[in-house]
C-alpha cells in the first residue's frame, strides 16, 4: 500500500522522466520514457489495490487488538505496531484523496 502511494506521490510530485518504480506496482505503472506503450496497470486498479491494502491493515489491527484483550498470545507492542500500520495508511489515503479533489477543484476552475 504504502509503495503504491509513494509511486502515486512521486509521479504527482514530478519524478524524472524514466524513473522506475521499486515495487511491483511501480514496476507496472511507470515505464521507461522511451517506450510509449500505455502502462499495463491502469489507475484505478493502483487506486483500488491500494484501498484493499488499507482495508486488510485495519482488519490486522481488529484482529491483534481483540487477541490483546481475549489473551490469545498476542503481545502489546503487536497489537500497537498493528494499530499505528492502520491509523498511517488510514492518514495516506486520506491525504491522497484530499490531494486528488484538490486537484479535480483546479481543473474545474479553469477557463477555456
Amino acid at each position: 500500500m504504502l509503495a503504491a502511494l509513494n509511486q502515486i506521490a512521486s509521479v504527482a510530485a514530478g519524478a524524472p522522466p524514466g524513473l522506475t518504480g521499486t515495487s511491483e506496482i511501480g514496476r507496472a505503472v511507470l515505464k521507461p520514457a522511451g517506450n510509449a506503450e500505455q502502462p499495463e496497470a491502469p489507475f484505478s486498479n493502483l487506486l483500488a489495490d491500494a484501498v484493499g491494502e488499507v482495508s486488510r491493515l485495519e482488519g490486522d489491527a481488529q484482529k491483534a487488538t481483540v487477541g490483546l484483550m481475549t489473551g490469545s498470545g498476542v503481545d502489546v507492542h503487536q497489537a500497537m505496531i498493528a494499530t499505528q500500520k492502520a491509523s498511517m495508511a488510514f492518514e495516506l489515503s486520506l491525504a491522497v484523496r484530499n490531494k486528488a479533489i484538490q486537484a479535480y477543484q483546479q481543473v474545474m476552475s479553469m477557463q477555456f
